[in-house]
């Protein structure tokens, strides 16, 4: 039994997209990100509060790269994965965990337009040093796309796997923030790999209300007290 705890537009998107490229059959429990998740029943899955927590073989995980990692090894089938001995094997992990390297900065960022509800708790300063280091980001994967290696279509030279969904749903999170303006391989694998089906089933429905975003881009916040 697999059963995936889930909020929209959030870390745990990313695995909810591994799980519907990997065809196995799921559970999937919907929160609203509010709340729900600080209660005693869910803190037993998650002691943070936070999603994802994926219950598997009697277990729970809830890391995003150590869960695409065990899902990669337990369904090898689907190619995802790159297993110990192969030549992507380094890249692959490496890749793996950079989306968490995204989506701190992302997190960042989300906390001081969104979850902060006083004008007073904002930081106009942070804001603008995580969407720096979020356009950082940008640019590290850029420079990798732009390597001159035959079919470089994804982040991997051997095809499509685990690392673009992980860093896919990262800049999916981070363009809410930071445009994809001036990255024009990003841009373009961005749109390639947004167009799979299986990318657009992680996505909230159009009349789901509990989403994360309710803009499509939040612009830099100037501090209205001057």
């Amino acid at each position: 039994m697999i059963r995936l705890h889930h909020c929209h537009q959030t870390r745990s998107m990313r695995t909810l997209w591994l799980l519907y490229e990997l065809e196995v059959d799921f559970d999937l429990v919907l929160y609203p990100f509010d709340d729900t998740l600080r209660t005693d029943a869910y803190r037993t899955l998650n002691p943070l509060g936070r999603v994802p927590a994926l219950e598997i073989e009697g277990e729970v995980m809830t890391e995003t790269g150590a869960i695409a990692e065990y899902l990669c090894e337990a369904f090898p089938d689907a190619g995802l994965g790159r297993p110990p001995g192969d030549l992507d094997r380094m890249d692959w992990l490496v890749w793996i965990h950079f989306a968490e390297t995204i989506t701190q900065h992302t997190a960042a960022l989300t906390q001081q337009h969104i979850a902060i509800f006083e004008d007073s708790m904002r930081s106009p300063t942070v804001m603008k040093l995580e969407a720096r280091r979020l356009a950082k980001c940008y640019e590290v994967i850029e420079g990798r796309l732009s390597t001159p290696v035959e079919n470089r279509d994804y982040i991997l030279t051997s095809g499509f796997s685990a690392a673009d969904i992980g860093v896919g749903q990262a800049v999916y999170m981070g363009q809410h923030f930071v445009k994809l303006d001036g990255y024009p391989e990003l841009t373009k694998w961005y749109q390639r790999i947004t167009e799979r089906e299986e990318f657009k089933k992680s996505l909230p429905p159009e009349d789901e209300g509990n989403r994360l975003y309710a803009r499509d881009f939040y612009p830099p916040w100037e501090d209205p007290r001057g």
